[in-house]
């Protein structure tokens, strides 16, 4: 078999023997990781997927029928800009780093670590989602959201590889020892080791989680070191359908919501074996504020030595006029004797809260078209984003309580009304049972509308699995 059949790429793979050698080595350990934690069936069936073949216009979306195991895990990096300068922090106009700054050796390093982690964690979290699709379609980009997170882990595993010598080939095997919700040894950050057992749950966490996702690799995609800014610009192309399903998946279960509430004497949309709105707005509060908190403290000095290191900017540096922000400061609601009060912090410090705003804004967006689908449906119900202090795990709002505007409530009554706006178990269980596969072409769960158009021009019956 040749290289690039084996590993496509364009980092010109065949001419670095030792750093082949390496890649090749971790290649079986990364496909038994596929075979054990990978979607649990459908490894033997034709599914129809995008796989990314060269950078160009053309080659980063080629559309045909992949088993799973064969799908070509590729290593892309977009093209070098000439003469690329550091974009911003203390090294601003300096060119740009092709190798590792020995004095940022270990802040990369995790950087790219906790970056490559969270990839398999979240095909490990969706495994089990296969065998409750509610239909081919919906299957079908849950395949694509778990092949490319597995791409996106070896554009990581390449990093480690390629600059990070013994300790870079460590921390690569490690990526395939975790597991997301494993007690000893569990991914990195919590969000990835959360559950997510039944749809309702995927499309948030793709809606939410991928949504930090991008952020993060904006972030980094402004990176002083040439290689990891150029990696992830290139997996930026592939991250914007992981929130197009989710968007929309979550749009087609309201849209469903709102036809049963107005099929149902009592406008109720359980009772005619859908979602109801309400219950959507949980998960809601649950997703949104698990993935407010993959981006760190609000007030943080690790933030802080990321920027000024040029290792980690701002989202589209470019729309800033201050690039060093060095003497800008930053106003940051913080909780202090019962109270919230702004305070005026370095700018450098609040970088995680500069990206979270953006964050915040874009989910907006998409919620505001969810609840135009509910106003197009004439239904009374608007779905909203809790306040970013509520049900927060980390940060400065952690070990407080919030109710979903953002006002301080008391411990006992967080605990007596949480479930008000966190699922039960008994919602989730709910959900689950309606979590019944679906998949004969063309046909749609009971919960869910169809959706708008299928892939890649092709109808929404379109044979997008083929079993075996």
């Amino acid at each position: 078999m040749q290289l690039f059949e084996k590993i496509p790429n364009n980092v010109n793979l065949s001419q670095d023997k030792k750093l082949l050698r390496a890649l090749e080595k971790w290649q079986p350990n990364y496909l038994k990781w596929w075979s054990d934690a990978g979607p649990a069936d459908y490894q033997v069936d034709e599914i129809y997927l995008r796989t990314a073949i060269s950078v160009d216009a053309k080659g980063w979306a080629h559309f045909d029928y992949v088993k799973m195991p064969d799908y070509k895990w590729g290593i892309f990096l977009t093209p070098p800009e000439h003469d690329r300068r550091i974009g911003f922090g203390d090294f601003f106009g300096n060119p740009a780093w092709q190798e590792v700054p020995g004095e940022f050796r270990n802040q990369l390093r995790r950087i790219i670590v906790t970056q490559g982690d969270t990839e398999p964690a979240s095909v490990e979290q969706q495994r089990l989602l296969c065998d409750s699709a509610p239909s081919q379609y919906d299957c079908r980009n849950l395949f694509q959201v778990n092949v490319e997170e597995g791409r996106h882990l070896w554009a990581m595993v390449y990093l480690l590889h390629a600059y990070f010598g013994r300790d870079g080939r460590e921390e690569a095997d490690e990526l395939l020892e975790r597991r997301s919700g494993y007690t000893d040894k569990p991914r990195i950050l919590s969000t990835f080791n959360e559950p997510i057992e039944d749809w309702l749950s995927f499309y948030m966490f793709t809606m939410f989680t991928d949504r930090d996702g991008k952020y993060q690799l904006l972030a980094l995609a402004e990176s002083g070191f040439d290689p990891l800014a150029r990696t992830t610009r290139f997996m930026l192309t592939e991250e914007a359908h992981h929130m197009f399903v989710g968007e929309t998946g979550v749009g087609r279960v309201i849209q469903r919501a709102c036809e049963l509430m107005k099929s149902d004497k009592n406008e109720d949309a359980r009772a005619q074996g859908g979602i109801g709105l309400d219950l959507i707005q949980k998960y809601v509060n649950f997703w949104y504020s698990s993935s407010l908190d993959l981006f760190g403290g609000e007030i943080s000095s690790n933030a802080a030595e990321y920027f000024a290191a040029g290792l980690k900017g701002r989202e589209h540096e470019e729309k800033f006029e201050d690039h060093v922000a060095l003497n800008a400061t930053y106003h940051v609601p913080v909780y202090e004797d019962g109270r919230v009060t702004d305070r005026e912090v370095p700018l450098r410090n609040a970088m995680n809260e500069v990206l979270r705003d953006a964050y915040i804004d874009d989910n907006q967006r998409g919620v505001d078209r969810w609840n135009k689908i509910i106003a197009d449906q004439g239904v009374n119900f608007t779905v909203k984003l809790p306040h970013r202090r509520f049900n927060r795990a980390m940060g400065i709002y952690r070990g407080h309580h919030f109710d979903p505007e953002g006002n301080p409530i008391s411990k006992e009554t967080w605990e007596r009304r949480k479930y008000d706006w966190l699922p039960t178990e008994s919602d989730k269980t709910y959900v689950k049972s309606l979590m019944l596969p679906v998949l004969e072409r063309g046909k749609m769960a009971h919960w869910i509308a169809k959706p708008e158009r299928g892939i890649k021009g092709q109808p929404i019956d379109f044979e997008y699995i083929r079993r075996v």
